[in-house]
């Protein structure tokens, strides 16, 4: 028989701590819908005490989702778990993680707790959070720097207390895969009451071992791995899902496991993610850079044309990779783009559908041939941020530019708010410059920063599209806009309205 492990994602909680990757609550949403499509077995919510939003973010989502586990993060006091099971007792499947730290130094230094305590605390709050339902996770926070036979005693107290699952995270990237397999295998011998629970790793990625360390632990009887979309988290991110799924996929004489994970999603699950936080996978990013299944060398396409495993350990299309690139035109019909549509994995209703092909006529007249990547791209926009981000927020109505190399850039906008036109023009250096000083005029917003502007060309030719991502800063909080369009300066001026709505609708 082989054994399944459960995949737990948390891009939504510890993926979104990381600086830059924060999320509102329609893209939140939007993520964890993706990760429903991806099939992933527990979507860990957030981390509902720690913000008003954070906790209708996991109340939401809960709601919204219903093929997965619904879990929010709790540390091991009362007000904490009452906050969680508020949260996600909405869900098809809730569930309470609860968590605290093991190891000498976060005992010492952040608890200010003799081990005693830390060993009655945990069992106290697992049974406190059992009384709610009976799906409760522990996690020993820095159980790879704790000792070992302490960490047994914490992990057989929340057993006897009623966890189900046992959490075994790596909080700080420490350990190596030999350390994580012998420990798991010490842990499922020596803990009472093993052989009834599942055992996790939680790996971080300081050193550039999560993905390796998680599969340890499964190689160790661990049977569940906590996970992100694209590896984002804390400092160098976490255990990349793509990579430890895609992994034991390939492996299974190694790895004699299975997932419930549909691995072609993979692909549209990170460009979703990405999108949201306004990235671009590193060109060299395993399972989904642009060049995971490129091949530049003469030996390398020699070997693929041949064969394509000489090169190729897994195929494209088994990630949702779609290299059938058919082209597109303003004389294809509703049905040529639907079915392209399924194809590349976007299955949007008759509305969404009448939309998007509006879109796609409006792409036609701008540019001659429409690719995979056009229409992804399209998709993508539509299903991660609407054309006014916030109701009431601002769009575009037009925008007129003058610049020259010798002459000062001006710029006048016209912009739809509510009904009503709102025309102001600025100068500035350079006609983006121009533009969003001219919207400064009229959206009057507060002090913000601009922490990236990014520019990036969709597919190949000068008729492009091109893809703007900016993030603002206001307050100590990053907003994200996205724009796409042929005319870069469109789509900057877009981008710049997707976050100036996101920030104004904060400031409220």
């Amino acid at each position: 028989m082989t054994d399944n492990v459960i995949i737990f994602d948390t891009t939504l909680r510890d993926g979104e701590q990381a600086p830059g990757c924060s999320m509102n609550l329609r893209e939140k949403i939007e993520v964890a819908r993706s990760l429903e499509r991806l099939r992933v077995d527990v979507i860990e919510a957030g981390f509902a005490i720690s913000s008003p939003g954070d906790f209708e973010s996991v109340r939401a989502i809960a709601g919204a989702v219903r093929d997965c586990t619904v879990a929010s993060l709790a540390r091991c006091n009362a007000k904490d778990i009452d906050a969680a099971w508020e949260a996600v007792k909405v869900a098809a499947d809730p569930r309470i993680h609860v968590f605290i730290a093991t190891s000498p130094i976060h005992m010492e230094y952040k608890l200010r707790m003799k081990p005693e305590e830390v060993l009655e605390q945990a069992e106290a709050m697992v049974r406190y959070a059992r009384r709610y339902c009976p799906n409760v996770q522990f996690s020993a926070e820095d159980a790879t720097r704790s000792d070992l036979d302490f960490l047994a005693k914490v992990c057989a107290a929340a057993i006897r207390a009623g966890a189900t699952t046992v959490n075994i995270p790596d909080t700080v990237g420490y350990t190596t895969p030999i350390e994580m397999r012998e420990r798991i295998e010490y842990l499922r011998a020596n803990v009472p009451g093993a052989e009834d629970v599942i055992f996790s790793v939680h790996c971080h990625n300081d050193l550039g071992l999560a993905v390796a360390n998680a599969l340890a632990g499964v190689s160790g009887g661990a049977r569940q791995i906590e996970c992100t979309v694209n590896g984002l988290g804390e400092r160098a991110g976490n255990t990349s899902l793509e990579e430890a799924v895609m992994a034991m996929r390939t492996r299974p004489d190694l790895y004699p496991v299975r997932t419930r994970i549909d691995t072609t999603q993979i692909y549209r699950a990170s460009k979703t993610v990405y999108s949201v936080i306004g990235q671009k996978a590193p060109l060299n990013k395993p399972i989904v850079g642009a060049n995971a299944f490129a091949h530049e060398s003469g030996i390398h396409q020699h070997g693929v044309l041949a064969n394509k495993q000489t090169y190729e350990i897994l195929t494209p299309e088994s990630v949702g990779v779609h290299t059938n690139n058919i082209v597109l035109g303003k004389h294809s019909g509703k049905h040529a783009v639907e079915d392209r549509l399924n194809d590349l994995g976007y299955h949007p209703t008759p509305e969404e559908l009448e939309v998007f092909f509006q879109d796609f006529k409006e792409l036609c007249d701008k540019k001659k041939n429409v690719t995979d990547a056009d229409l992804e791209a399209l998709a993508e926009q539509r299903a991660v941020l609407d054309e006014v981000e916030e109701e009431g927020g601002y769009e575009l109505d037009w925008f007129a530019v003058h610049t020259s190399n010798f002459t000062t850039a001006t710029c006048t906008v016209s912009l739809l708010k509510d009904g009503e036109r709102h025309q102001d023009v600025a100068l500035g250096d350079g006609p983006i410059d121009a533009a969003y000083n001219a919207i400064d005029r009229i959206v009057q917003p507060g002090p913000h920063t601009f922490n990236i502007f990014n520019i990036h060309s969709i597919s190949e030719g000068k008729d492009t599209l091109g893809d703007v991502t900016i993030k603002l800063t206001s307050e100590g909080r990053t907003y994200t806009g996205k724009g796409l369009s042929t005319d870069i300066i469109e789509a900057s001026i877009t981008a710049y309205l997707k976050a100036m709505n996101k920030l104004c609708a904060a400031a409220k």
